[in-house]
């Protein structure tokens, strides 16, 4: 149907309503499926072969083990002995969810865990159809979950290669790794379109435009998963795969993670449902669908867009799974209740911590009639189709399980380090690249950490903590560097604060955002190091030194860097590259004959901001004005000259921080610190000048000390399990009970007693805690109304030191105290 077709068809609905065209567009959420593009499934997919067996299956399958089917339990609530109750279908292992705990759990671990699910599954008893249970994990940039595995470039940086024959290859390899180690499924390709990059998930789309999602999605679905054929499994070392996020996960208002999309119809069928039809095409098994809403409806309880338009319009004949209780957030609905979603389209609930109780609830609203009979047995159906097709019934595990040497093989690092190469985008050059042979260079910032450039969803949900170690066969941008200029003759030499033994040459810092997931990477405004440019400084140090300065600027989206850029002699966007450093030395530096041994090849995906206050940035829009367009890329062959650039931010109104509550030894806005009651605080040196506040108490009373501000709204943090971390240090243990409150205005407190933990810290040792958000809300804060985020309270004597207060991911390492 072409655009011209779609918009006449929708000005007939429009009017037909007796509504204006806004108001009709924003006030519905009922998709009508002509305006739809078309697509099926593959025949390969629903093979008579493989629909015989689906049936064979479900006639001796009981009401109980349908209902299994249908939901899928996380690793860290659940342990394979609860399937002979519970026949769950599907197993995943989250973010933060690892064997034992244990992030860094070596590769066989991950097997042996996945192996006893699976044993318990096809356990033979009385009464039980053996069934294979699909495990799950979210590989989403290589199969980032464990140490040792090839990292990819996230997809943003992806996006800007605009080559979708290595986009297949990714897919390959990504797939290879996973069923080595065990798996069954990932949760990709991410299909999204983010339209506003402050948006903290937007570096897991590929481009603000659909044209290259579109051009990506069916190569992916290839990759992961092979060419479906009839009669016949995934082929070996292929893994399902899942499109997501269905729908309009990246055209919510204000760039809100799980927010709203307030959209038209056409533009979401336009704009956000063109990943689908290639991926569809392509054989794709599972569609997750999305937190977010379409014009005031959750996606996961829209049965026009679910039902009508993914499985009708779009001829989808797998399933359809949710993200993570998602469907608890519909209208009525509840983590351990929601037959809605059921009833809308969804053919598996995403029940990590909730299993147990939805598996109670659906069976009984199967029972009651509540869910029809019909509905639960044609998700039953396309689950089984899924579990048919992946191979799950022809083997016991993957068919390359245990090929450990698949995990970081080299021919799996060569096409991420050729990744990393076609996506740098150089914004800016004044003749300093590439670095010549023979050059002395420095080489700041953070350029030997892997962690950095890796980015969220690496090994645990936020991509925190992650060490060099944690990469074995990686290599950091650093090394990458210091090998190539060495081949060139040169000398490089790692200075992270920029202070050089000799006065080089040139320069290289690399800088940028540090790790995040999801809507810890929410922003207010585009601006980097908003109040605090640090690297800026960096670079100006080195400049007013006389040195040419080459940025290599580390992100997840586009950011406002004016300053930065005005300040470099060569500015390059590497975005997160990932664990193959040595793709950004294959561009920056010369070989020894002084020519180039890479050209830059990418292209931005993201139109670049002019000013910070540029939220939604995207080609085509009224009043479209980057500083760099969409499509913008500079090369050693076609250069171009940047001028000077404004360094006017625009209307950005001054923002707090709602994740860090005391760092560098400051409470930054809008939070203050203070000490009330029998007792002082007072700056302490802690490594650096005043970095850390030593409050005291002096038992005459009781005494508080307390971080506050304005009411934040904390409850999708606590969803997520993050955790309040405090590094601290006892200098005289406690007399009489402590306790560790978060505030949530008069009357309201979540109280928790800590006087054990400070108690058994040895005195005058620094030590770091994380304490689950979740454990205050149990004991009573109201999450979406934190005024205090930290309050230490004690009537005896006590003296205790902080040097930092702020959220953190939990890996596994947070507590809830006793």
């Amino acid at each position: 149907m072409t655009v011209r077709f779609r918009r006449i068809l929708i000005s007939v609905l429009v009017a037909s309503t007796g509504l204006t065209a806004p108001a009709w567009a924003r006030q519905n959420s009922l998709a009508h499926p002509a305006l739809w593009p078309a697509a099926a499934s593959p025949k390969a997919f629903t093979d008579a072969k493989t629909e015989a067996l689906v049936s064979q299956l479900m006639s001796r399958m009981s009401l109980e083990e349908k209902v299994g089917q249908t939901i899928q339990g996380d690793i860290a609530s659940m342990t394979p002995a609860d399937l002979e109750k519970y026949p769950l279908g599907s197993i995943l292992a989250g973010g933060n969810s690892a064997p034992g705990g244990n992030d860094r759990a070596p590769p066989k671990a991950w097997t042996d865990l996945i192996d006893a699910y699976r044993a318990q599954a096809l356990a033979k008893r009385p009464g039980h159809t053996p069934i294979p249970i699909l495990f799950g994990i979210d590989a989403v940039h290589g199969h980032n979950n464990i140490v040792g595995a090839t990292i990819f470039p996230h997809n943003v940086g992806l996006g800007a290669m605009r080559d979708p024959a290595l986009i297949r290859r990714i897919g390959e390899a990504t797939a290879q790794e996973v069923a080595a180690a065990g798996g069954d499924w990932t949760f990709g390709p991410t299909v999204a379109v983010p339209r506003d990059d402050r948006w903290g998930r937007s570096y897991e789309g590929y481009a603000e435009d659909p044209e290259v999602v579109k051009s990506y999605s069916g190569p992916m679905t290839l990759g992961l998963q092979g060419e479906l054929k009839p009669d016949q499994p995934l082929a070996a070392g292929h893994i399902a795969g899942s499109a997501k996020h269905f729908l309009a996960d990246g055209g919510t208002q204000d760039g809100r993670d799980q927010g709203d999309a307030k959209i038209a119809e056409d533009e979401l069928v336009r704009i956000h449902a063109q990943g689908y039809p290639p991926s569809i095409d392509a054989g794709i098994l599972t569609v997750m669908a999305s937190f977010s809403s379409w014009n005031g409806q959750k996606l996961a309880g829209n049965r026009s867009l679910l039902t009508d338009v993914l499985k009708g319009r779009m001829g989808f004949e797998g399933f359809v799974v949710s993200d993570w209780n998602a469907h608890g957030q519909l209208p009525g609905c509840s983590n351990v209740s929601c037959p809605q979603a059921m009833n809308a389209g969804l053919d598996m609930y995403m029940a990590p911590d909730s299993w147990k109780g939805l598996f109670d609830n659906t069976l009984a609203q199967v029972k009651s009639g509540q869910i029809p009979m019909a509905r639960l047995d044609d998700a039953v159906r396309r689950i089984l189709r899924v579990k048919v097709k992946a191979g799950l019934f022809d083997r016991v595990a993957p068919a390359t399980q245990g090929r450990f040497d698949q995990l970081g093989a080299p021919a799996h690092r060569a096409i991420a380090r050729e990744a990393v190469a076609k996506s740098l985008v150089l914004l800016k050059n004044q003749g300093v690249l590439p670095i010549e042979p023979g050059a002395r260079v420095l080489v700041a910032g953070a350029a030997d950490d892997i962690g950095k450039a890796a980015g969220g969803w690496t090994l645990t949900w936020q991509g925190t903590g992650n060490r060099n170690s944690d990469f074995p066969h990686g290599q950091s941008i650093w090394a990458g560097l210091q090998e190539a200029v060495k081949a060139g003759g040169g000398e490089a030499e790692l200075a992270p604060d920029g202070q050089f033994k000799t006065k080089p040459d040139v320069a290289i810092v690399v800088f940028g955002e540090d790790p995040y997931a999801e809507f810890q990477g929410d922003l207010a405004n585009l601006e980097y190091q908003p109040g605090d440019k640090t690297d800026l400084a960096l670079i100006k140090r080195l400049k007013a030194q006389g040195i040419p300065v080459v940025s290599v600027f580390l992100s997840g989206r586009p950011l406002w860097t004016n300053p930065e850029i005005n300040a470099s002699d060569a500015f390059v966007a590497a975005w997160l590259p990932g664990s193959e450093g040595g793709g950004v030395a294959d561009v920056l530096v010369a070989g020894k004959d002084g020519k180039p041994r890479r050209d830059f090849q990418g292209k931005l995906g993201f139109s670049w901001p002019k000013r910070a206050d540029q939220g939604p940035l995207n080609r085509g829009q009224p009043g479209y004005d980057p500083q760099f367009a969409y499509g913008y890329g500079l090369s050693y062959v076609h250069g171009g000259q940047v001028g000077t650039l404004s360094e006017d931010p625009g209307a950005v109104a001054a923002t707090g921080s709602v994740d860090r509550y005391f760092v560098a030894g400051r409470a930054p806005p809008p939070w203050m610190i203070s000490f009330s009651g029998a007792g002082a605080v007072k700056a302490i040196d802690a490594g650096a000048q005043e970095n850390g506040r030593q409050a005291t108490w002096t038992g005459q009373g009781p005494g508080r000390l307390a971080i506050e501000g304005p009411p934040v709204d904390l409850s999708r943090q606590t969803t997520g399990d993050m955790a309040v971390m405090v590094r601290y240090r006892v200098d005289t243990a406690p007399t009489r009970p402590v306790t560790m409150s978060i505030g949530c205005g008069e009357a309201c407190a979540g109280t928790l007693d800590v006087t054990a933990l400070l108690k058994a810290a040895p005195p005058a040792e620094w030590r770091s805690v994380k304490i689950k958000l979740s454990c205050f809300q149990a004991a009573g804060a109201k999450m979406d109304h934190v005024t205090a985020p930290f309050v230490v309270g004690a009537d005896g004597v006590l003296t205790l030191s902080v040097t930092e207060v702020r959220l953190a991911s939990n890996e596994g390492d947070a507590i809830c105290p006793k």
